[in-house]
């Protein structure tokens, strides 16, 4: 097995045409990402070529408090079916987290559905109780509380500065904005 990192419009056709594949199974209709949110495309990768699991990362500066953060999160985080069980996405969002605490960034924030907070707090994230993401823009907001949704905003502070100012991300409403092509990350 072996970790390829990547800018996402750098993957290769056939490895891309995999990933795609994974996604649409598990989330249809969905396409590509924003490219001002710099999306980077890790993948864990079998000795055949196979893609077992694949999520992206994708960045952008917010503002919280007052105080401005470069900001990653998780998006499209899915296993092959096949693979499931074996750790594989453990393996993967682990070394998600170490990619982007290695990158500069201050921080991570992203949502997961309710059951799959243990899931992400096995790799390394932490729960952030009563924090709600807004995405979408600010004339079009996207909060992740809205009605049918059942979120849970985890995150990882890595900068000195994110780790002193860790206690203002819970129990608040960030404005984080991606955009209208990813609404939420």
């Amino acid at each position: 097995m072996r970790i390829l990192t990547m800018a996402e419009p750098e993957t290769p056709p056939g490895l891309r045409a995999q990933v795609q594949a994974l996604q649409d199974r598990a989330w249809p209709g969905g396409g590509p990402h924003d490219p001002a949110l710099r999306p980077v495309a890790m993948l864990l990768v079998g000795d055949d070529g196979g893609v077992r699991a694949a999520l992206d990362i994708l960045s952008k500066e917010i503002t919280h408090a007052g105080r401005t953060y470069r900001a990653s999160g998780l998006s499209a985080v899915v296993t092959d079916t096949a693979h499931r069980g074996k750790g594989y996405g453990r393996q993967l969002v682990a070394a998600a987290r170490e990619a982007i605490a290695a990158n500069g960034t201050d921080l991570a924030l992203f949502t997961c559905d309710r059951p799959l907070q243990g899931f992400y707090e096995s790799a390394g994230w932490q729960a952030l109780p009563g924090t709600v993401l807004i995405g979408g823009t600010p004339r079009d907001p996207f909060p992740s509380d809205r009605p049918g949704f059942d979120k849970v905003t985890m995150g990882a502070f890595f900068t000195a500065r994110a780790r002193s100012d860790a206690d203002a991300f819970e129990q608040s409403r960030i404005g984080l904005y991606p955009g209208e092509i990813d609404r939420l990350w």
